[in-house]
């Protein structure tokens, strides 16, 4: 693999910038949130560039210090919107965790395992209903034993679960203009439950049919950006909602959105679904009804842009545009969207003192914003923002709130 100019690709193979172009740049560095919080150039995407291109070009080993750095990437992925150079490093991070064969501990297999049968995770959602019932929460914490187990953080994120499956369709509301899918995806089936029938009632109100598959699953994020296989979750997700006769495929959660928009099936059936796939967010903007006004409302609201939706989908504009739709609302971004609130999909959960770290600051953020709402396209981001008492929601329920009574 060569180059003639800086970014023209000559022969084939990953686009990864020669070292010389990427320390001339160094755009990357302020926008990457370890950056922030370790001040190290080890800790910046142009030295984990340099990481990944000797394991997926030169075929070399690394260091347990340049493993260790690697693994600190958030991914969020905001190196690239500054990337002259057009560097796909969120694919190439992929790739490269790929190549190390990373094997994962026996919490997280079981966690994969649990991800990818629907069925066993049917069955297990009972369990964290009946503890957080139990009052068992805080003579448990007391003990130690969670720490112990490495289960504390992600005991402390657990929230009740929904525990009645969502019906297979959902009616339009007035007359019927189109049929579209939801995708649900695997954990926010249970723990967002709200956001998903707010999706429904907004999109049953502007007169779409839903559906709601049951056999659809896991996007297959966690997997691929750990290391593991992902593509018996994407075939099945490809095989289910194609067989669907629908408008539209619709994602509420971003982090979900980004990874099905880069489903590299470049069959038939690959594309067929990726031609389908929408966010909601600009759907219910593009078929929003003239004659449905929503009930006005005095608040202020800020809005969280997800690293998937800024740095992936990019059309968080479609949030603010939509949020419009509200009479007397007053919207704003919040300052410092471009840097990761640390939830990072599983990244809350494998670094969590990093991911701790970036919370305060957005937290401190969302403090200063003096804003009487926060809300956020991404489950996971608002699950984390929220854990220590935190007022983070889907713009989908503030929408759904203001919709008149039928």
């Amino acid at each position: 693999m060569s180059y003639d100019e800086p970014g023209e690709l000559v022969g084939s193979g990953p686009y990864i910038p020669d070292a010389g172009e990427c320390m001339r740049c160094g755009i990357c560095v302020s926008s990457c949130p370890t950056f922030r919080l370790f001040q190290i150039d080890e800790e910046t995407p142009r030295r984990r560039i340099r990481t990944i291109s000797k394991i997926l070009v030169e075929n070399q080993p690394i260091s347990a210090e340049e493993r260790m750095h690697l693994d600190n990437c958030v991914q969020c992925r905001a190196c690239e919107t500054v990337c002259p150079s057009r560097m796909a490093y969120g694919p190439l991070f992929d790739q490269a965790q790929a190549e190390l064969k990373v094997q994962p501990n026996r919490l997280a297999k079981l966690a994969f395992k649990l991800i990818e049968n629907k069925d066993w995770l049917k069955r297990l959602m009972p369990l964290p209903a009946i503890y957080l019932k139990s009052g068992l929460q805080k003579p448990l914490r007391s003990t130690g034993l969670l720490e112990k187990l490495h289960l504390a953080d992600a005991e402390a994120l657990l929230a009740k679960p929904a525990l009645q499956p969502l019906a297979a369709s959902y009616p339009a509301g007035g007359t019927k203009r189109g049929q579209v899918a939801l995708f649900t995806g695997c954990i926010a089936e249970y723990f967002d439950r709200e956001t998903l029938l707010a999706a429904i009632k907004l999109l049953n109100a502007i007169g779409y049919e839903v559906l709601v598959p049951p056999q659809q699953g896991c996007c297959g994020a966690i997997h691929q950006h750990n290391g593991q296989s992902a593509a018996g979750l994407i075939d099945n997700n490809i095989a289910v909602f194609n067989a669907l006769e629908v408008d539209a495929v619709l994602h509420t959660a971003t982090g979900c959105g980004a990874m099905l928009s880069e489903y590299q099936n470049d069959d038939e059936a690959g594309q067929l679904f990726r031609q389908r796939l929408n966010d909601i967010s600009e759907f219910l903007l593009e078929h929003w009804l003239d004659d449905l006004q929503l009930a006005a409302s005095g608040l202020t609201v800020a809005v969280h842009e997800p690293c998937s939706q800024r740095n992936i989908l990019k059309n968080q504009q479609a949030v603010y545009a939509l949020l419009q739709k509200i009479p007397g609302l007053t919207v704003a971004a919040l300052a410092d969207n471009n840097i990761c609130c640390g939830s990072g999909g599983s990244y809350m959960l494998t670094h969590p003192n990093n991911a701790a770290q970036l919370r305060d600051l957005k937290q401190q953020v969302i403090a200063d914003a003096s804003a009487d709402l926060v809300v956020s396209g991404n489950f996971g981001c608002a699950v984390y923002l929220n854990a220590d008492g935190g007022r983070v929601e889907h713009p989908l329920l503030l929408l759904a709130r203001q919709l008149p009574v039928m």
